[in-house]
């Protein structure tokens, strides 16, 4: 049993899913990143605001003795867009990679058509009348 799972994880589809695996977590944190580094502080500049705080407050909170805001009930939609915005990112630059492979990869020619010519019966007729001769 252990020499069958060695096998089955072994094998070049299961080893390059792990591969692919570790360097999508790894781009989705710098697409992260970018997006809560490069992009939101942008899209702020625009709204005047910091643009992941965007929130809509459904119920206000009250402070405590700490000076704290509690029992706050708020819909984080800055985060959500935020977020949206990693994915829609992730998803074209995979699409454009899947993209760029496909098109690398060798189209598959079909096979040669036979050449016409005669046929065997009739290169057997040839090769009895050749003997007749």
């Amino acid at each position: 049993m252990l020499k069958e799972f060695k096998e089955f994880a072994m094998k070049g589809n299961l080893v390059d899913i792990a591969v692919a695996f570790v360097m999508g977590a790894a781009f989705n944190k710098v697409v992260t990143a970018f997006t809560g580094g490069i992009v939101s502080p942008l899209i702020g500049l625009i709204f005047d605001t910091n643009f992941k705080d965007l929130k809509w407050i459904v119920k206000e909170g009250a402070l405590n003795d700490a000076g704290e805001k509690v029992g706050e009930v708020a819909v984080l939609y800055g985060d959500f867009i935020t977020n949206l915005l990693d994915f829609i990112i992730v998803a074209f630059v995979m699409f454009m990679l899947i993209k760029g492979i496909n098109k690398m990869k060798k189209k598959e020619e079909p096979a040669p058509e036979a050449p016409a010519g005669p046929s065997e019966i009739d290169l057997l007729t040839e090769i009895r009348d050749a003997l007749k001769k």
